[in-house]
């Protein structure tokens, strides 16, 4: 029987939370069980300021304006002390939203507002705390860190491109010699689908639902019958929190927009993921050496090696993460009747696909900081590839309407065991075709070769 360890970055059961927790810590400020009940307590009382504002007759006399910095503090200057009340308070409740709601009437009882504390949660369910709360986190999470990180991918591999365009590099589909391409050019095939990828991510709505138990605003509309409920929530989470209101739910939210978002960005890893394969593979054909760092060793049995690590690191943070959004896509949008409990487990795990996202965006434009551009491996390559110009040799010649120039190339490229300058010359001078014409041929070369 071992002993219980305290949780640290050392003993964490989740590398998210331990090895990685350099990388995946601000994320705290987003999923955590602190960051939750957080957001929580920021929902209840802007709700709570927003009735003030409509205003339920009760609440006439309530000066909103003095109340609301007071108010506001409650969950701005939220500490980890008080977060660990509210647990003291679900152990009691078994309850985790009914503890926040005792945790701020007993604030409200501080600051001598005891009398009004009825119409905290008012009206209210859980979910429509949860379905707020995590969105509004999901929303600042989306718009402080999980695009700047994306754009910090982009804006790397926008200079790579620039700075590798005029590099040719012999193409390989599948896995064999092709014609030639531009390394910067390949690099712009992975901006032109990461770029479309995450403009779908931007333009995908965060959205909540807030409407009572079942979604119809029972309990609001039997107490204030003639106030518009639905126009209210509309306004509230649209302008208080910044969220879309859906308008017909159970009484959770139907998760449909978070499983688009799951899956637009299940696509950007997918293509993270293509684009840390092929990185890995140009290191293996030796077209990349990597950076060295003093001290640092590449294997614990073979001196010589500097293993692409960063590229690997990232591969496997993007298959978990892909796999977790798999399931949040799937699981969320499904719920028995009008809810059951699975989505509240389950999304609590929210975080956990996005932090390893980060860590894997991390380790890539960790990996594309060590490259180093082998020109001489790349040119060595295309010089050993000259059967690679027969393409555009017999393209030319079919231009000319000479016989049979695709076959005359086969038979020439399948029957040498290796095509070099000198012998793609010697094939050319052997055509009936004119001596302006055999120059034009002769001027095609692996390194040239390259396209627009």
């Amino acid at each position: 029987m071992t002993n219980t360890l305290d949780l640290t970055a050392l003993t964490a059961i989740s590398p998210v939370d331990g090895r990685y927790r350099k990388s995946t810590e601000v994320l705290s400020d987003y999923f955590s069980e602190y960051a939750l009940i957080r957001y929580r307590l920021r929902v209840e009382v802007e709700y709570y300021l927003a009735l003030c504002r409509l205003p339920l007759p009760q609440l006439e006399e309530v000066d909103e304006p003095t109340i609301a910095a007071s108010l506001r503090n409650i969950y701005n200057n939220f500490t980890p002390e008080e977060a660990k009340h509210i647990k003291e308070l679900e152990a009691i409740t078994n309850h985790d939203v009914k503890a926040v709601e005792y945790f701020l009437k007993g604030k409200l009882d501080a600051l001598n507002m005891g009398e009004l504390k009825e119409f905290i949660h008012f009206g209210l369910t859980s979910q429509d705390i949860n379905n707020s709360a995590v969105p509004l986190a999901l929303k600042e999470f989306k718009r402080d860190v999980l695009l700047p990180e994306l754009d910090n991918v982009l804006t790397i591999l926008i200079k790579l491109a620039d700075d590798w365009k005029d590099v040719p590099m012999l193409a390989h589909t599948h896995g064999q010699a092709a014609s030639p391409t531009r390394l910067g050019k390949e690099i712009k095939v992975f901006i032109e689908r990461l770029e479309s990828q995450i403009d779908v991510v931007k333009r995908i709505p965060i959205s909540a639902k807030f409407g009572g138990a079942t979604g119809n605003f029972n309990a609001h509309h039997v107490a204030y019958p003639t106030i518009n409920w639905v126009e209210f929530a509309n306004r509230f989470l649209h302008d208080e929190l910044g969220l879309f209101r859906q308008q017909y739910t159970t009484q959770i939210e139907h998760y449909d927009g978070l499983a688009a978002l799951c899956d637009a960005m299940k696509r950007v890893n997918t293509i993270m993921l293509d684009l840390s394969k092929d990185l890995w593979t140009y290191i293996s054909f030796d077209y990349f050496k990597q950076k060295i760092k003093a001290g640092e060793v590449g294997s614990s049995a073979m001196p010589h090696k500097v293993n692409p690590i960063d590229f690997e690191n990232a591969e496997g943070n993007l298959g978990i993460a892909n796999a977790l959004f798999e399931h949040l896509a799937a699981k969320l949008p499904i719920s028995r009747l009008q809810r059951d409990l699975t989505d509240s487990t389950v999304i609590r795990n929210l975080g956990v696909p996005f932090a390893h996202s980060i860590i894997a965006y991390k380790s890539l434009m960790k990996g594309f900081g060590k490259l180093i551009l082998n020109e001489t491996a790349i040119r060595q390559d295309l010089e050993n590839n000259w059967a690679v110009v027969a393409e555009g040799i017999q393209t030319i010649l079919r231009r000319e309407n000479y016989p049979a120039p695709y076959e005359a190339l086969k038979n020439l490229t399948r029957t040498h065991d290796v095509i070099t300058q000198k012998s793609m010359e010697e094939f050319i001078d052997t055509l009936k075709v004119s001596d302006e014409l055999k120059a034009e041929l002769k001027k095609i070369t692996p390194f040239n070769y390259t396209g627009i």
